[in-house]
């Protein structure tokens, strides 16, 4: 896959430390603003009292800012957890989208936005090498507390350019068991946390692989549609 190198506004924010010794980058994490407009996204993210931030924004119009350098450790994720992770920070790269959100008018994303992130993402799945698995919406490493980017974000899109993963047709070698007790263990094997090992229910995370990957009913009910899509995504892995 070849991504043309986005253009980059610098817009320095202060909310970044060190990544953990040793840690590498594996991982993309993707949120939308969910605030009324750019220019308060932007001043919140640069606010050393916020304590928030992220290494990119990308505007509507497509205009990509970087907030912090890679190397460093921006603090976009807050409590979360992937595939046995629980410092997310410490692996990714956090990305947000300027989008006003479920609390402000959420709306589709903007195509200019779209194609500005397919090649700021492209560019840094190559040079990371980063698995396809490991790009993930912040409601899927933060089921109980977030929801974006949300329904309406073009998962499968990305997917077409070696983005993600999309679960097309197919036919799951494992059996698509829409059994509860089944399918936690199957989000559970696919990296999603779910009790024992975080104390969120699962309907909150059902909710959440929905929204990344069964965007057309987001109910938080396990139904075999759901569960089929699960197994096809599990294979993926395999």
């Amino acid at each position: 896959m070849t991504m043309m190198t986005p253009r980059i506004v610098e817009c320095r924010s202060p909310n970044c430390d060190a990544r953990p010794e040793g840690a590498r980058i594996d991982m993309i994490v993707l949120h939308y603003t969910g605030m009324k407009t750019a220019e308060e996204a932007l001043v919140r993210l640069c606010d050393p009292e916020s304590r928030v931030s992220a290494h990119y924004t990308i505007d509507r119009d497509g205009r990509v800012y970087r907030h912090v350098p890679e190397e460093f450790r921006a603090w976009h994720a807050g409590v979360s957890y992937w595939a046995g992770e629980r410092n997310i920070n410490g692996c990714s790269i956090g990305i947000e989208i300027v989008n006003p959100g479920h609390e402000f008018g959420y709306e589709p994303f903007a195509k200019p936005q779209i194609a500005a992130l397919l090649d700021l993402a492209g560019d840094i799945v190559e040079r990371h090498r980063i698995p396809p698995a490991r790009v993930l919406g912040h409601s899927d490493v933060a089921p109980a507390r977030k929801e974006d980017p949300g329904e309406l974000f073009p998962w499968s899109q990305l997917a077409d350019f070696g983005i993600g993963i999309w679960p097309f047709a197919g036919n799951p070698r494992g059996v698509a068991n829409s059994d509860p007790a089944a399918v936690a263990r199957a989000l559970r094997l696919y990296g999603y946390g779910v009790a024992p090992d975080v104390d969120v229910p699962l309907e909150k995370v059902v909710a959440a692989f929905q929204r990344h990957w069964r965007p057309s009913k987001v109910d938080g009910i396990v139904d075999e549609e759901t569960a089929y899509r699960l197994a096809v995504l599990l294979d993926s892995l395999s």
